[in-house]
């Protein structure tokens, strides 16, 4: 079997068994089986994983921008949410989508899963 890499499959938001189905019906909802290759995704899940790793990642450029600002040039505070939460919210849009599916690619990957029952 040929092993594409997960991170770019995440990344495209496609299929990490075949690489070419896409990986969501909808802007978060997780097909239930690949258009492509059949491939079954009714049992991924990433849970909370691309909340956590946004939330330190964009916290963190969010942080760091609204103290270089301020420090640099010292703007008024309304300026400074009227530039910094429309841009964190998109910036949390835009990376949200491509952190769920890498999470779901490195789990069928690995062959993990949390609703896979061993008994």
């Amino acid at each position: 079997m040929n092993r594409l890499n997960p991170i770019v499959c995440g990344l495209r938001c496609r299929c990490p068994t075949c690489g070419q189905g896409s990986l969501f019906s909808g802007y978060l909802k997780v097909r239930p089986r690949c258009e492509g290759c059949g491939a079954d995704f009714s049992r991924a899940d990433s849970g909370d994983g691309p909340v956590v790793f946004i939330l330190l990642i964009v916290g963190a450029i969010g942080c760091f921008g609204m103290l270089f600002v301020e420090f640099r040039f010292h703007p008024p505070v309304w300026l400074q949410l009227l530039i910094w939460l429309p841009s964190i919210g998109l910036l949390t849009l835009a990376v949200l989508r491509p952190f769920k599916a890498i999470l779901i690619a490195l789990q069928i990957h690995n062959g993990a899963s949390e609703a896979r029952h061993d008994n």
